[in-house]
């Protein structure tokens, strides 16, 4: 069958006029120059994106345009210098983006007679990759704070009747509603965190982020990504669209160092940057982020030594000690001993329907022990007895500290070099032999370091073996006491 052949125009200049109202009809805009670089026609879509006007560049040489400016690069030059097509992006005076594609135009013997260039106006799309990226961002930022968000402190938690407490709070309220930087000391287990929520929810910031991070537990080589942030591509893993600091995360709320301490020093250069310029770098960054960020930081370390020893920088020190507050470990506030015992047990009885109490000889052992471990100690110690205790009267017995204290006379009786009596029979002990009581000495470290510090890796540290023999001996112990 054979074709026909369809012609839909009568002459050729009505050829080049229905030509003419294609390129002008075109969404994309459209520059022609001819083999020289000399414009030859551009249509009113390119006009709209770049800014420029036909009266301003047809007839122009593309050479001259853009020494002088009127174009920033071209797509032409490039193609005539090369004779290969070119994709390159632009910005316009316009405000406006684009994706450039020059194309060379060949004649039947090979010779490029003109360039054709094709200006797709990217704009919206890059708006609306700017509006994805912002969401995803948003998002981020939610499932960040979602994952540092506290439970709101109910300030039934503040067991506060000594004076040397209430010392302390005082300053706390003094300090509370201004934007100072606020160094929180005291010993592992005294409440650093639960002062630190009450001077937040009695600040400015107490409608923001309340955002916790222990520098002590992320990783050293995290720790810079973690507080600042980093850009997509940064580094080996990275996620694919960045990732926001807690800094940023808590931009105009309250960020909260605990173990302040434990930064490494290259950490606590970029620290002091942050907090005396209030502006941060991500990670693969070059534009510095402006932050408005309120800090809390605690330790329970000894800052001026670290001081003096190097450890911890001097000049970080002073920006972070304006307004320290100490607060007394638990064996200094006798008056707080027995109502913090009775609000964890009172919670502890709501949460399992309970009716559990002390005993009077309780509440007098409770009084009478040192408390090393502080108010977290308080806390496991009644969580532990109301569990074992197998009446609602929690007796002695069901105190881990009347364990201990059995331990302590064990151990005078041994400093006092105090030979348990022998069984006259066959030799053997009527009490304890020298094995048993070395092993509850030593569980007795074992579990004391663990409450002191709340963690293995310090508790270890502190007895001066590894965390992996510490684990090992006290399951050990407590398998044996099953």
């Amino acid at each position: 069958m054979i074709k026909k052949k369809l012609s839909i125009f009568s002459t050729i200049s009505e050829a080049a006029e229905r030509l003419n109202e294609i390129i002008e009809h075109s969404f994309d805009g459209i520059y022609i120059t001819d083999r020289d670089a000399n414009t030859i026609k551009i249509n009113h879509a390119y006009e709209e994106i770049t800014g420029l006007k036909k009266e301003e560049v047809l007839g122009e040489n593309m050479t001259n345009l853009v020494r002088e400016k009127i174009i920033s690069i071209s797509g032409s030059l490039i193609v005539l210098k090369t004779k290969k097509p070119v994709t390159l992006q632009q910005h316009f005076k316009t405000g406006k983006q684009a994706l450039i594609t020059s194309s060379p135009i060949f004649d039947k013997i090979g010779q490029l007679v003109m360039v054709v260039t094709n200006v797709r106006d990217l704009t919206e799309i890059y708006k609306l990759k700017q509006e994805v990226q912002e969401k995803t961002e948003a998002i981020e930022r939610l499932r960040l704070e979602l994952n540092h968000m506290q439970q709101p402190l109910d300030e039934t938690n503040l067991v506060i009747k000594d004076d040397i407490a209430l010392a302390a709070m005082l300053l706390a309220n003094r300090v509370a509603p201004m934007d100072t930087t606020v160094l929180l000391l005291g010993e592992t287990g005294v409440g650093k965190e639960v002062m630190a929520k009450y001077i937040y929810q009695h600040s400015l910031r107490s409608k923001n982020s309340f955002i916790k991070v222990n520098c002590g537990a992320i990783p050293v080589n995290l720790i810079e990504s973690e507080l600042f942030g980093y850009e997509k591509g940064a580094f080996t893993g990275a996620s694919k669209f960045g990732k926001i600091g807690l800094f940023e995360l808590a931009n105009k709320g309250t960020l909260f160092l605990d173990e302040i301490g434990e930064l490494p020093k290259d950490m606590q250069v970029k620290l002091l940057r942050a907090l005396q310029e209030q502006e941060i770098f991500r990670v693969g960054g070059i534009s510095p982020i402006k932050i408005n960020t309120r800090i809390i930081a605690a330790t329970n370390r000894n800052l001026e030594e670290m001081v003096q020893q190097k450890l911890f920088r001097e000049d970080l020190y002073y920006r972070i000690t304006v307004f320290p507050i100490y607060i007394p470990p638990l064996r200094t506030r006798p008056k707080d001993i027995t109502p913090l015992a009775k609000l964890f047990l009172n919670k502890l009885n709501r949460k399992y329907n309970f009716k559990k109490y002390f005993s009077n000889v309780s509440v007098t052992l409770l009084n009478e022990y040192n408390w090393p471990g502080n108010i977290r100690e308080l806390k496991n110690i009644v969580e532990r007895a109301v569990i074992i205790s197998s009446s609602d009267g929690i007796n002695p017995e069901d105190l881990h500290i009347y364990q201990q204290q059995g331990l302590n006379t064990k151990l005078e009786d041994a400093e006092n070099d105090t030979v348990p009596e022998m069984n006259q029979k066959n030799g053997s002990h009527t009490t304890a032999d020298l094995k048993s009581l070395l092993e509850d000495i030593e569980y007795r470290y074992l579990e004391r370091a663990y409450q002191n510090f709340g963690n293995v890796r310090d508790a270890s540290k502190s007895l001066g073996i590894t965390a992996s023999t510490f684990v090992r001996k006290r399951q050990k112990y407590i398998k044996k006491s099953k």
